[in-house]
């Protein structure tokens, strides 16, 4: 497996945009719009590959106010899930933040994820909301 930034607007990052769908919206009835795939333009876009270069999973990392960064739309193929692909992601974006110069990673899990971000030293902040129809917690990790 390894990990690379992808480009916005490339064949790869449509690519991911179908791993997201099929894993984060499908299942809750979602469509991306034009708009909100417009505003990725300048975030930064990672994923995980096979060695035969099949995308296994997918992230966003969206700069915030200083030194911050949130992580959002983390995909897994649904057969690769518990299988340490998403964990290996994630501390391939932990590093990648740190090295952009942020000092802190924060994120809204849903609450089924919550247990696998713990798992990796964040820690819940806040009370559960919701957010596109289903429970949530905010999270952050100081890197």
């Amino acid at each position: 497996m390894y990990f690379q930034q992808i480009e916005f607007a490339t064949p790869a990052y449509d690519e991911a945009v179908g791993l997201r769908y099929r894993v984060l919206r499908k299942p809750l009835g979602l469509e991306f719009t034009t708009a909100f795939l417009a505003a990725e333009w300048n975030q930064f876009h990672l994923a995980a590959y096979s060695n035969r270069g099949v995308l296994l999973a997918y992230l966003n990392l969206t700069p915030q106010e200083a030194g911050i960064i949130k992580m959002r739309q983390v995909a897994v193929e649904p057969e690769l899930q518990g299988k340490g692909v998403g964990k290996a992601l994630v501390e391939y974006a932990e590093q990648f933040a740190l090295d952009q110069g942020f000092k802190q990673i924060v994120l809204n899990a849903r609450d089924t994820a919550v247990p696998f971000y713990l798992k990796s030293a964040y820690t819940v902040e806040g009370e559960q909301f919701t957010e596109v129809g289903i429970p949530h917690f905010r999270m952050y990790k100081n890197l």
